[in-house]
């Protein structure tokens, strides 16, 4: 039983590890080959642990010897390292938000920083994908500063028409 228990508390350690140094492991078997795939060590941590806490449970539970043990951590293992594989396949297919882009302002809310002259450019505060950023405005009329914007169209990259929201 106390080889079954170090598998399983050296596979967790294992699995520790590679999170914890995220690749650094993972680069000292480059020259191995197979460690990107199915034998990843996410997987094979996996692997040792289910094989060796579940071999201990059998052979702590049952009557049975060393290789029933070993035949139900082995295909206790063999499912981990399959489910880990297929999670880790799942996060790295993850293809993410598409990038913000200029035309999502249209129709956003914002500040006046810098007034807004009737004939010529004033600035804003916008936010584009929840960070603040600074836009030259035109308006149709003056908007003074600090009053609450609306964008109408994208004028160009760095360029907006705004219009004052009543309230």
């Amino acid at each position: 039983m106390v080889w079954f228990l170090g598998l399983g508390i050296g596979g967790l350690l294992l699995l520790v590890l590679s999170l914890a140094f995220d690749g650094v492991l993972e680069g000292l078997f480059d020259g191995m080959g197979g460690l990107d795939g199915f034998l990843s060590l996410p997987v094979v941590a996996g692997f040792l642990s289910a094989l060796g806490f579940t071999g201990a449970l059998v052979l702590g539970t049952t009557g049975t010897g060393a290789g029933v043990a070993t035949g139900a951590g082995a295909v206790a293992g063999v499912g981990v390292g399959w489910v880990t594989w297929r999670f880790g396949r799942a996060l790295l297919r993850d293809p993410g938000a598409p990038a913000p882009r200029g035309e999502d302002l249209a129709g956003s809310a914002g500040s006046v920083v810098t007034a807004v002259p009737a004939d010529g450019y004033g600035e804003v505060l916008l936010y584009l994908a929840g960070q603040p950023v600074k836009y030259a405005a035109r308006a149709a009329g003056p908007v003074p500063r600090g009053a609450e914007v609306w964008v109408e169209s994208v004028l160009s990259p760095t360029s907006v028409l705004v219009r004052p929201v009543d309230r």
